[in-house]
């Protein structure tokens, strides 16, 4: 890396991500607090090369050009944190548009400013019990998975009366797809699929690998777990599931609390660093869970020395396979072609800086081809099914719903099974959104 001084027009350097100080009192100064949001929002003002990614930074250009200088003097601080209602922390302005990010010497960290300014707000006003609900991902998975509940609750929430009731009682949008719930949870799913294979290192890997399941995984979408383990175990890889989880910690990031990050933190941690010290890498079915542990974990906590070393051992689980090809491993003797696959590429695996694996290994199926649409779905996890949010959520989805019916594939896909299942939903051409390894395990003709 040069240590030359990053100059005006931008820096040339690899992002530089700073730790995030979040137990410190300066953190929740709010005067601080205001002066940062006001310089930053000059620095967006003057450049406004993100105004396309979200609704944040049309709502901060809104604000200034609405104001009585048409500068960001002339916004009232009061103001500032509708913009950070917009940011569902995707990353993208960071990893991919700002010039000014560090090293620069504007240091500009749009995304974790952000994060700050929900902090604070969260610290001094809480939430509402609507997000606090929704972001409570455990308890619902847990609760709405009961046998027989888990049937009611799918059915009330396809239905159209039930839903109008909801929106106007929680102000849950009644068109916003919900996810299903299954008594038949992935880790009920996958125990009968369980066999010990002997670890086979490659390169980087150790051939052992523990999946997180998530609680969109477990509870949402569990078939996704048989067809890991089916997928893995083909490509003669252990598989196993962490011996127990609670939440990643994202959906509360996202809401500002962080102390309840710090919790969720302390329970997953010390299981998932055992786990390393056995042998095990570490994966999971969601790439925003697998961020949480690769990026903002780390960065909220730099001198846990566990954390540290979960994060060297997580991977993608694509990103993980494309290891094992590399290094010779994976089984290419596939018996299904998939033709023509429209790929939405998800914002949270965009920016763990590890290439487009997903795509690559697809296109190793003979008679297939991977078209991927790297723009954001606009799901986020809460930010699509909100009242006040879904119509800029459907807004954002465009870009991608356009091309996809344009395209008109056989299959349509992404890794994040929200992102598929929002754009799934609002296209024409494409009914379902089959998850990666679903197709994978397609391509390789496995029940």
């Amino acid at each position: 890396m040069s240590n030359s001084k990053p100059t005006r027009e931008g820096s040339l350097e690899a992002p530089t991500r700073y730790n995030i100080p979040w137990q410190t009192d300066d953190y929740y100064d709010h005067k601080k607090l205001d002066a940062e949001l006001e310089r930053v929002f000059d620095i967006c003002h003057t450049c406004r090369r993100c105004v396309s990614l979200c609704d944040a930074f049309p709502t901060l250009f809104d604000l200034i050009d609405e104001s009585d200088t048409l500068e960001v003097d002339g916004v009232d601080p009061a103001d500032f944190v509708k913009v950070a209602e917009q940011c569902y922390l995707c990353d993208l302005c960071y990893m991919t548009k700002c010039p000014y990010v560090p090293p620069h010497e504007w240091a500009v960290d749009f995304p974790h400013l952000m994060l700050q300014t929900k902090a604070v707000h969260y610290r001094e006003k809480g939430a509402s019990f609507r997000d606090e609900t929704l972001t409570g991902t455990d308890r619902m998975g847990k609760m709405l998975s009961i046998p027989v509940l888990d049937v009611t609750a799918n059915a009330m929430n396809r239905n159209t009366g039930f839903r109008k009731i909801l929106e106007k009682s929680l102000k849950v949008h009644h068109e916003a797809p919900l996810p299903e719930y299954h008594a038949k949870t992935m880790r009920k799913r996958v125990k009968p699929l369980a066999k010990s294979l002997e670890a086979n290192p490659v390169g980087d890997t150790t051939g052992k690998v523990a999946v997180f399941t998530t609680c969109y995984g477990n509870f949402n979408s569990p078939t996704v777990g048989e067809d890991f383990f089916k997928v893995f175990q083909h490509n003669g890889i252990h598989i196993e599931l962490t011996p127990r989880e609670h939440c990643c910690g994202m959906p509360k990031l996202e809401l500002g609390d962080l102390e309840s990050v710090k919790r969720l933190k302390e329970f997953n941690i010390p299981v998932l660093a055992r786990l390393v010290d056995d042998g095990y890498d570490l994966t999971a079915p969601v790439p925003s869970c697998v961020l949480m542990f690769k990026q903002e974990l780390p960065l909220m906590f730099p001198d846990d020395a566990d954390v540290q070393k979960v994060k060297a051992a997580f991977y993608d689980p694509f990103e993980y396979l494309w290891l094992r090809h590399k290094g010779g491993a994976l089984n290419t003797d596939f018996k299904q072609p998939l033709g023509d696959i429209s790929y939405q590429v998800a914002c949270h695996q965009r920016v763990q800086n590890i290439g487009l694996k997903t795509r690559d290994l697809l296109q190793l199926i003979p008679d297939t081809t991977v078209e991927a649409i790297e723009r954001c779905s606009g799901h986020d996890g809460t930010y699509a099914v909100k009242l006040e949010t879904r119509d800029k959520s459907v807004k954002i989805a465009r870009p991608v719903v356009r091309k996809v019916d344009e395209k008109a594939p056989k299959h349509f896909t992404s890794d994040c099974p929200m992102a598929g299942t929002q754009i799934a939903h609002l296209a024409k051409a494409v009914d379902a959104a089959p998850h990666p390894m679903t197709l994978l395990r397609q391509a390789y003709g496995l029940e």
